[in-house]
């Protein structure tokens, strides 16, 4: 994760300030900063997604391939994520800095989305046991300002919702020997319901109190964040703990409930965007991937 310096009068002004519910950049200790989200921003992909979270730049772009589903769920499709922190966001990443926080932050995805019925992998079959649709998840980190975990939870929310599978006939000859057909029309299409996909709410422990969307400043004057994964209706279907420091249980029901709370409100503002773009069509004005 990248990391800042801070003198110990510049830690001691954060920590006072936020047991007083008055941050450096004037938030609440529940205030998330302003969030940039636009959806189909990479066009060789089957539905991508960008995130500004303050200084935190994330792109997220989803490919559907068609795979041979897992032994173990012959009737299901899969996502499979890999995050590439680029070297360009912070010099941290350069070696095997960047490698190492990339595989945490996949494997924390993948947790995210073990949970039952984030995602409908049954609407991924196309054929049990023979052919299923792949979801290859790529998570970019460009640039990192802070809480990496919930920009990048955002971004692949925004970049499921913008995926169009095509759509597939299974065609059986005679002899029992079947052929998929795809559909070639781009508006004859699969698309997922991202309902009950979960956001991370990431929740950093400051002095006695806690703060969301903590900036790399914040991130410094604190031993332990939680992370909670939370639906849009308030349930959690994941936790870890993150950081070198102990949280109490008392502190950690007090960051689980406010992260419920602040995730309910998180998936309504995400879904109010990715509405009111989807409802513009073809006459959104695209900032697109260099925008």
């Amino acid at each position: 994760m990248a990391a800042v310096c801070l003198s110990e009068p510049e830690k001691l002004y954060i920590v006072h300030g936020v047991q007083e519910d008055l941050r450096v950049d004037g938030r609440g200790c529940e205030d998330y900063r302003c969030a940039e989200v636009e959806t189909d921003v990479v066009s060789n992909t089957s539905g991508s997604a960008r995130v500004k979270l303050g200084h935190t730049d994330i792109l997220v772009g989803v490919k559907a391939e068609m795979g041979t589903p897992k032994l173990e769920k012959p009737d299901e499709g899969y996502l499979e994520f890999f995050v590439d922190c680029s070297a360009n966001a912070t010099p941290e990443f350069e070696g095997r800095g960047g490698e190492e926080l990339g595989t945490e932050i996949a494997n924390t995805l993948y947790r995210v989305f073990s949970s039952e019925g984030s995602v409908d992998l049954k609407s991924l079959c196309i054929n049990p046991r023979e052919h299923c649709w792949v979801l290859y998840v790529d998570v970019l980190l460009l640039e990192c300002g802070g809480n990496l975990f919930d920009a990048i939870s955002i971004a692949v929310k925004a970049a499921l919702f913008n995926t169009r599978i095509p759509k597939v006939r299974v065609l059986e000859d005679e002899e029992g020997s079947k052929e998929i057909e795809l559909s070639d029309d781009p508006y004859d299409c699969i698309r997922l319901n991202v309902d009950d996909v979960p956001c991370i709410v990431t929740l950093s422990k400051i002095g006695y109190r806690h703060v969301v969307d903590a900036t790399l400043q914040e991130e410094a004057c604190s031993l332990a964040s939680l992370l909670i994964a939370v639906t849009s209706k308030g349930a959690l279907t994941c936790m870890k703990k993150i950081g070198k420091g102990s949280l109490d249980p008392e502190s950690i029901f007090e960051m689980m409930e406010t992260g419920k709370r602040v995730g309910k409100a998180l998936h309504i503002a995400l879904q109010k965007i990715l509405d009111e773009e989807e409802s513009l069509g073809t006459t959104r004005q695209k900032v697109g991937f260099l925008g």
